[in-house]
This record gives structure tokens, sequence and C-alpha cells, in this order.
């Protein structure tokens, strides 16, 4: 697996201008930055403690504090000459400015100074930066290097980029899944949580058909799929490997998050625009204020010491890195806890909205019909009634029909012979022959139409009953005899209600779903898991129209399975993919992928969020209110030395502040 990218960002270790292929950094290694600024107030403390104290002679002290120089300025000139050579003054160029004009006015030791503060400041800031980084590097080491092949009647140990698909890897107890797969032999819990986020290992057990899975591994059931990177349990697994090890769910996770941070958010967009703007204009002060000696009552020399304090101060350090910190940790932050943020615009724009709408079917609800109301009709029993429907429906290849086989299975042990002369009546129903007899199942609709005569008035009155709460019905007639009606629902998730009301709490006050079922049935789900509202009866482009009417005002976002709602979730202001680590399409599709099939994590992915803008507006108003008391007191006398140490303080305050984000809690866990 290839290891993360590293984007661009001012204030971290690759991309503030300090290449550590230089011959400095490869003869010190890779901590020459913290190194140089350790040497750096080391000579410093030489050569202005040393004359003062008497046991260095002034030469001796004046050329500690050249080495101070070097060593402290060493980094910053070449990050500053990059940057200069593309035409860009920023902050590195303000701070070597201000150090030049200190030795230019002989206070080489404050000159020194501003620059053992500045080189210390980044070289803590880049440690703390890099932990948030390593939070996401870490995930690419989750992989184990190499894997246990079976292949004809020898197995063997190869590294995982030889893997093809179709190979059986075997993994024994307590190793890591090195490859994206199914099961076909073995039975083991495993342990997710490194990809999906979940938190109690999950059952896996063979697939009943090994070509149809290898055929569709995409169609692949929870039970049976499995993800490089998670932990086998206690049992042996073969497990027939379905993606290269670049192509697995983790690789791609890996480099998505990566990738997240170079996309901006709003805020960082704001900042980056801001700097441009306001770097040219503390020059420009800086130069006005050398020039108040032709006004005021002082030296030349006074009035270009408080403009290099001024250049000092007006540095937007802080502001550069307050948000990026917070995105990076949030970013890093997310993954570990199984859910996929694409960057910093998803991340703060969900932390900002107050309305989420969902869809129905394998989002709010299990995803497929469950047979939930058995109503025999006259002196019918229950049994009987779904025998028959069973011996039928075993004909059918209909989601609805194999609801009725699956659970009429489990309650009456097995299903009698099957029906003859099978037959679909499309969008009514279904016929054939049963003991003797034509048996039709279907809506009143087709005994309208199959003899013209209504269907029993109290039959229809339960009928009734059950669609207003949600049912799909089904009426079975055996010859002229109505046995009764089964009533089907895609029941709710045994976590939707919790989650909406967990969403709630945080902040989370409009919350509905769009749905294609009927308007009864999505209105039953609502009320069962607390939404606000239902939209029913929408077809795909209808869903769209309603998710831009939503979008008025604040913003929406939409949380789907990423195939069928993919058009809508791109509309909304973030789209949210739920079991993404099964689902290409829904990794590619969404701003936010819950990788686990599970509403668990969305409010863990919320609360994320809105913590994460908290910070970003703390870091903000924190910076700006450091900039905005410095440029002021500088002005009125305030020395380089305490602005520096203001100026630096802030700036790993925004920092370390931005890192609580890696160890964020959601409420419930």
């Amino acid at each position: 697996m290839s290891p993360p990218k590293h984007s661009n960002h001012d204030h971290d270790t690759d991309s503030h201008g300090h290449d550590h292929g230089d011959v400095i950094s490869r003869i010190v290694g890779p901590r020459a930055e913290i190194i140089f600024a350790g040497l750096a107030g080391l000579c410093l403390l030489a050569g202005w403690l040393g004359p003062k104290l008497g046991f260095l002679p002034d030469p001796i002290g004046f050329g500690f504090l050249l080495a101070a120089y070097f060593f402290g300025g060493y980094f910053v000139l070449r990050e500053a000459m990059g940057k200069i050579l593309k035409g860009q003054f920023q902050i590195d160029f303000l701070m070597l400015v201000a150090a030049t004009g200190a030795a230019i006015l002989g206070e080489w030791a404050e000159g020194a100074f501003l620059l053992f503060l500045f080189a210390i400041g980044h070289a803590l800031e880049n440690y703390a930066m890099a932990r948030a980084r390593n939070a996401i590097s870490a995930l690419s080491d989750l992989t184990p290097d190499e894997a246990l092949v079976r292949r004809g009647e020898t197995t063997e140990t190869i590294a995982i980029d030889e893997l093809v698909v179709g190979d059986v890897v075997v993994v024994r107890s307590n190793e890591r899944l090195p490859a994206d797969g199914f099961v076909v032999s073995g039975q083991s819990a495993v342990n997710q949580a490194p990809i999906t986020g979940e938190s109690a290992p999950v059952d896996k057990r063979p697939v009943a058909d090994r070509e149809k899975a290898a055929a569709n591994p995409d169609a692949l059931k929870a039970e049976s799929r499995v993800f490089a990177g998670s932990i086998n349990g206690s049992g042996s697994l073969d497990i027939e490997v379905t993606k290269l090890s670049g192509e697995t769910t983790l690789a791609r996770v890996v480099t998505m998050v990566s990738e997240a941070e170079t996309r901006q958010s709003p805020t960082q967009s704001f900042t980056k625009k801001f700097e441009r703007i306001f770097v040219p204009c503390v020059i420009v002060l800086a130069v006005v204020t050398s020039l108040a000696f032709l006004v005021l009552d002082e030296t030349a020399s006074e009035s270009f010491y408080r403009a290099m304090a001024v250049l000092v101060a007006a540095s937007p350090c802080a502001l550069a890195i307050a948000t990026p910190s917070a995105i990076l940790s949030g970013v890093a932050r997310a993954a570990r806890g199984g859910v996929l943020i694409k960057g910093g615009a998803p991340l703060e724009a969900l932390g900002r909205l107050d309305a989420i709408a969902f869809d129905k079917t394998g989002t709010l609800t299990e995803g497929e019909p469950r047979l939930v109301d058995i109503v025999p009709f006259g002196d019918v029993d229950e049994d009987t009634l779904l025998r028959v429907s069973a011996a039928v429906e075993t004909l059918s290849d209909h989601p609805l029909a194999e609801a009725v086989v699956r659970d009429a299975k489990r309650r009456l042990g097995s299903i009698p012979d099957s029906a003859t002369d099978f037959t679909s009546i499309t969008g009514r129903g279904v016929s054939a022959m049963y003991d003797g007899q034509i048996v039709h199942i279907g809506k009143s609709a087709l005994f309208d139409e199959v003899d013209g005569k209504p269907v029993p008035e109290d039959l229809a009155e339960r009928v009734n009953s059950l669609s207003a709460d949600g049912r799909t019905t089904m009426i079975v007639r055996h010859g002229e005899r109505y046995l009764g009606v089964i009533g089907l629902m895609d029941t709710p998730r045994e976590a939707a209600k919790s989650v909406i009301a967990r969403l709630r709490d945080i902040g989370v006050t409009r919350m509905m779903m769009i749905s294609g079922d009927n308007q009864n049935v999505a209105d039953a789900v609502a009320r069962d898991v607390g939404l606000d509202e239902a939209f029913g009866d929408l077809m795909p482009d209808d869903k769209v129209t309603k998710i831009k009417s939503l979008k008025q005002g604040r913003g929406v976002a939409m949380v789907g399975d990423g195939v069928n709602d993919a058009p809508a979730m791109a509309n909304a202001t973030v789209g949210i993919a739920m079991g993404a680590a099964g689902s290409d399409v829904a990794l590619e599709t969404a701003d936010i992928a819950l990788m686990a099939d599970d509403l668990e994590t969305l409010p863990f992915a919320v609360g994320l969020s809105r913590a994460t803008s908290r910070i970003i507006r703390q870091n903000l108003w924190a910076s700006l209110g450091i900039v905005a008391f410095l440029i002021p007191a500088t002005l009125f006398g305030l020395g380089i030395g305490p602005a520096v140490l203001i100026h630096e303080g802030s700036t790993l305050i925004v920092v370390f502040n931005a890192l609580r984000l890696l160890a964020f809690q959601d409420r419930e866990h």
C-alpha cells in the first residue's frame, strides 16, 4: 500500500519550505529543525550572558550571536527564499526582515532571540502537527506486509503486493487480514473497528455460493465480507481475495483521507486571501512606522526598531495555522472512528447544519422486508395461511416473496412442496396451482381483474388498516376461499430511534425522510423513529427537487446508501453515505462516508464536525485578537522580545487547541 501523501500547508514539516533532502538535513537527520533551534538557543545564551558575566570576551560572544543567527534563521531563510522566488512575501519573510533590522540597529541579541523563538515555535508546531498526521499515516500500517496463500495443495507466504484476485489466504487467530474478500471456510469473530469503527467484533461465516460471491463481490452480505486491516478473532479463516492490495477499502481510505488535507474549507480559503492582503499591508505599515521620526520627537533608529517590532507583532502565524490544524486533526479523528471526511469543506459544513434528510430503505430501515402481520380470514388458522402463501412464493424471485418464504421457514420449520404452474401478473400479484386448486396472492385489484368480484368487506377493512400502518399487504385466496392477508414491512433499524434522539441532543433541530415508498409507509417509519416529517412517493428526480427546496436557508445534509441516492446526495449541502466500506460507489460519491452499515456513527460525525467548527472559531478569534493587541502595543513601545514571546506563544496555543480534536469522544461511547 502506498503511504499517505502530504499536502501543502504553510505550517507543516514537509511544506514549510524545509526540504529534508538538503545536505544539512541528510547529515543531521529528520530532527534537524529542532536540533538547530536548540543550538540557536544555546548560542544565544552564550553570546548574551558570556560577555555580561565576564567569562567570554566580547568578540567571542558576538561570534556566538552570529551562530545563533545561523542556526535560528537557516530553515526560515530557506523557506522565505522559496516563497520569494514564487513572488510570495509571507510570514517568514517578515521575521527575517525584523531580525535583519535588529542586527542593523546593533541589537544582535534581540534579533537572535527572535529567530530562536520563531525556530523553536515552528519546530514544536511541526511536532504537534505531525501527531495529527501520524494518526492518518498509522492507517496505512494496519495491513500486514505478507500473507499466507493456499494455491492448490500448497501454502506459501508471499508479499501482499503479489496477491491476485481469486487467491485464497489463510488467516489464523488474532492475525490481521491482508486483503479484502469473502470467507470460504471457517468461522470467527472479526474486529472491524480499524475500518468501519464498529465497537463489537462481527461474526463471519462462509458464503453459500462461492462462484456467485466471486462474480458479484459488491453484493456480499456483511456476515461473509471481510476487509484488509481488520483483526481476526479466535477462529481460523480461509478468505478469497476480491481486490488487489492497492485497491482495498483501507488503501482507498488512506488515500482519500490524505487528499482531504488539500481540500480547503471556506475558512481556510478566507484566511489565505486575508494573508495575501494583510502581509503587504504590514510591510507598508512597517515602512510608515520607520519614518515616524520625521514627525515624532525620536531618533531614526528608534522609529526603525519600532517598525521591526510591528513586523513581528503583525505576522499572522497563528491565523495561518488556526484552521488547517483543526481540519487535519478532525479528519484524522474521524478516520479512526470509521468516518471518512473528504476535506475541510464538508467537515465545516456539517458542523453548521441543523437539518438532515434521510433515505428510508437501507438507511433508517434494515433494507429488506419482513413478514410482520399474519391475519387469517374466517375459520382459517395462521399456519394454513402461511403454508399456502409460502408454497406459491417459493417459485418467485421477488424480494417480497423471498421475505415470505424466509420468515415462513422460521415459523413452520419447513416449507411444503411448492406449487406448480406459477404465473406472475405484473403490478398485481401472482397465481399458481396448489393442492389441486388455483391460488391468487396480490393486491385487491388482482381479484377485481380475475373474476370481477370485490374482496369481502371485512377483509378489505383489515387490508386498509394494515396499509394505514405502513404495511405492504398481500391478499391470499385458495380456489374460491379467502385465506386472509399477510403484511410485510421494511422494519426500522434497532438503533434508528436512539440515533435520532442523540442528534436532537447535539442540536440538529429538523430531521425528515425522503422516500420512494408510498406516503403511508414513510409516515409509519417516521413516527416509529421520531422524525419530524416524511415525504413519500418520490422518484429519484423528485428527491433531487426536494433536497434543493430543503437546502434553502442554512442547508441540509442527505444520508443515503451512496448508490440510489447519489443524485440527491450530490445536490445536498453535505452528502453522507452509509456502508461505504462495502460500496465503491458510496466512497466516491459522498462528501462524508460512514464506513460501517450502521447509523450509530452519524452522531459521532456530527458531534466531531461541531467540535471542529467551535475550535476553528476559537482559534480565529485568539489569533486575530493577539494581532489586534500586539500591533498597537508595539506602536506604543512594546519591544521585539516580548512581542515575539506573545506571538509564538499564541501560535502554539492555537495548534495544541486543535490537537484536542484527536481525543474527541462521542458522549454515548
